[in-house]
C-alpha cells in the first residue's frame, strides 16, 4: 500500500478534530511566502545596484583618532620659577603668560652689556674729542710750515742778490756767507715744519681707527645687549597659540633647565583625525573628498569632514625601526596609510572633542570613480609610445 493511500485511511479514521493540513497546501501561506521571496528578491537586487553605484566607493576604517599639533612649551634659559600663571586643563590665548622664571641674573647682564656700551660710546667720543684738538694741530703746523718756507724763500732770494754783490766787493764775502747759513738754516726749518705736518695729519688717521674700533666695541656690546634683553624676555614663557594646558609638571620655586619640557598647549581649535586605511582602500581617494565621521564619545552624533592630505608612505616607514624585507623568511602583511581628515563642525561640538578619541570614519571615493581605467589607458598609451 501506498504512503498516500495509508495517510488517507489515517485521515477516514481520525475524527474532524484530528485532520492537519499543510501550512505549505495553504493558498494564504504561499502567497504570503511569494511576496516574501519577491520582496527578498527585489532587495538583494537593489542592493546590488546601490552597491555597484554608491556603495563600493565607501571606504571606512575603525583605526581613526583624534589628533592635534601640540606644542610643548619649555623655556630657552635655565633658573629657578618665580610664578606659574596658568593651572591644569586651562584654556589659554595666544600671547598669554604661562611660567616665569626669576629674572635678576638676566637683568643684571643685561645692565653689564649696557654699561659697556656706553663706555664705548663714551671711547669714542673722547677719541673725537682728541681728533679735533689734532686738527688744530694740524692747522697750526701747516701755518708754521708756510711761515717756515716764506722764511726759506727770502734766505735764498737774499742769497741770490747779494751773489753778484759780493764778487765786486760791494759787499763783504762774510755777509754772503751768513745769508747763505741763514737760507741753509730756513729750509732746514721748512723741512721738519713740513715732517711734523705730515706726522699730525697722520695722527689724525691714527685717531680715526680708534674711533672706529670703539664703534666696534660698542657693536659687539650692543649685539650681546640685545641676547641679554632676549634672555630676559624669555624669562616670561607665554603661549605660542590659543588651546587648552595639559600635561603640566611645573611648580614655582622649581629649578628648570633649558629645553625641559614643563608643559603642553593643544589647540583644541585646529584638531582633525589621522585615519589609517589599508593600502588596498586608497586607490580612489583623493584630497578633497567628503567624509562621514562618528564619534565614540558622542555616538547618537554623526559629523562630516574631508579629506586633507594623504600621507607620503606607509606608517611602517616612518617607524623608529622601518622593516627590511630583504631579509630573512617573508609574510606579506596587509599596510596601512596615515589619511588627514578635516572636521567640519562647530565651536560646540569642538569643545568636546579631544586629541586620541577614538573615531570611525568613511570616505565617499565616488568622485575618483573611472580613474583606474583612465591610469591603465595611460600607462599602455606610454608603452605603446615607448615602443
Amino acid at each position: 500500500m501506498s504512503k498516500e493511500a495509508d495517510a488517507a485511511e489515517h485521515e477516514a479514521e481520525a475524527g474532524p478534530d484530528e485532520v492537519r493540513i499543510s501550512p505549505l497546501k495553504k493558498p494564504g501561506v504561499r502567497r504570503i511566502l511569494f511576496f516574501i521571496v519577491i520582496a527578498l528578491a527585489i532587495g538583494l537586487i537593489l542592493w546590488i545596484v546601490r552597491y555597484q553605484t554608491h556603495g563600493k566607493y565607501l571606504e571606512d576604517t575603525n583605526d581613526a583618532y583624534i589628533q592635534a599639533d601640540a606644542v610643548t612649551v619649555s623655556p630657552k634659559i635655565s633658573g629657578y620659577v618665580e610664578q606659574v600663571y596658568v593651572v591644569d586643563n586651562q584654556d589659554v590665548k595666544k600671547g598669554q603668560p604661562l611660567v616665569r622664571i626669576d629674572p635678576r641674573d638676566y637683568n643684571a647682564q643685561s645692565a653689564q652689556f649696557q654699561a659697556q656700551v656706553e663706555v664705548a660710546a663714551a671711547n669714542a667720543d673722547n677719541v673725537r674729542a682728541m681728533i679735533g684738538e689734532q686738527q688744530a694741530a694740524v692747522a697750526q703746523a701747516r701755518a708754521q710750515l708756510a711761515t717756515a718756507n716764506s722764511n726759506a724763500q727770502f734766505a735764498a732770494s737774499e742769497v741770490t742778490r747779494y751773489m753778484p754783490l759780493a764778487a765786486s766787493g760791494a759787499e763783504t764775502r762774510e755777509k754772503l756767507t751768513n745769508l747763505r747759513n741763514q737760507a741753509t738754516q730756513a729750509a732746514n726749518t721748512a723741512s721738519a715744519q713740513r715732517a711734523a705736518l705730515a706726522s699730525a695729519e697722520r695722527r689724525i688717521a691714527s685717531l680715526q681707527a680708534q674711533v672706529r674700533q670703539a664703534q666696534a666695541q660698542g657693536d659687539a656690546a650692543k649685539a650681546q645687549l640685545a641676547a641679554a634683553n632676549v634672555n630676559v624676555g624669555s624669562t616670561i614663557l607665554r603661549a605660542s597659540t590659543d588651546g587648552r594646558v595639559g600635561d603640566k609638571s611645573v611648580r614655582a620655586g622649581q629649578f628648570v633647565q633649558a629645553s625641559t619640557r614643563l608643559m603642553s598647549v593643544v589647540p583644541l581649535s585646529a584638531i582633525y583625525i589621522s585615519a589609517n586605511f589599508k593600502e588596498t582602500q586608497i586607490g580612489l581617494m583623493r584630497i578633497g573628498q567628503p567624509v562621514t565621521i562618528d564619534i565614540d564619545a558622542l555616538p547618537s552624533v554623526s559629523l562630516t569632514g574631508h579629506v586633507e592630505s594623504i600621507s607620503p608612505g606607509t606608517g611602517a616607514q616612518f617607524s623608529l625601526l622601518p622593516p627590511q624585507n630583504a631579509t630573512g623568511n617573508f609574510t606579506k602583511i596587509v599596510q596601512r596609510i596615515p589619511v588627514r581628515i578635516a572636521i567640519d563642525a562647530g565651536p560646540e561640538v569642538r569643545r568636546i572633542l579631544v586629541p586620541g578619541l577614538s573615531v570611525t570614519v568613511e570616505v565617499n571615493t565616488i568622485s575618483a570613480k573611472g580613474s583606474e581605467k583612465q591610469i591603465a589607458e595611460q600607462e599602455r598609451a606610454r608603452r605603446k609610445a615607448g615602443k
